[in-house]
């Protein structure tokens, strides 16, 4: 397990941020927990990575849809969104789950703690929080080999 922590003053901040850990991601992909309050920013950290990958689509929270998959870019992305599903719907999409966490790809879970921890054990885990100056504090955690080497490289 390793960790790397950014505070972003601003969007140009976050965006580079997005941007840096695009870089780091794109070539092989990797499964992604978002954790935070509503309002944090975790739909609008999805957006700026999708795009410093070059997804062409228009970025959406997969809120109502549970799942939004996005192919224009290199490598495919997939955002779910398990806000409304809560403990007892995420049942329903366990090997939904599972099955995009294999392979080349990018998959982003927002509201992964309602996944009851139906997760890969090779992932990232994102936590968005937010402070009185509106400022958003990143928290990166690689677990997994491949991952915990994707955050050494946010140090870099």
């Amino acid at each position: 397990m390793y960790k790397y922590d950014k505070i972003c003053k601003n969007l140009e901040e976050t965006k580079e941020l997005a941007q840096k850990f695009a870089k780091l991601i794109k070539k092989d992909g990797c499964f992604i927990n978002l954790y935070g309050e509503i309002g944090a920013g975790k739909t609008a950290f999805v957006k700026l990575v999708a795009d410093a990958i070059g997804v062409k689509e228009k970025v959406t929270s997969p809120s109502f849809v549970i799942l939004n998959e996005y192919h224009s870019a290199d490598i495919p992305i997939y955002h779910f969104d398990l806000y409304r599903l809560e403990h007892e719907g995420v049942k329903t999409i366990v090997d939904e789950l599972r099955e995009y966490s294999q392979g080349k790809c990018i998959t982003f879970v927002e509201w992964a703690e309602f996944s009851q921890n139906e997760v890969p054990f090779d992932h990232i885990k994102i936590n968005v929080t937010y402070d009185d100056n509106d400022y958003r504090k990143y928290s990166f955690e690689g677990i997994g080999e491949n991952c915990t080497k994707i955050i050494k490289g946010m140090n870099s």
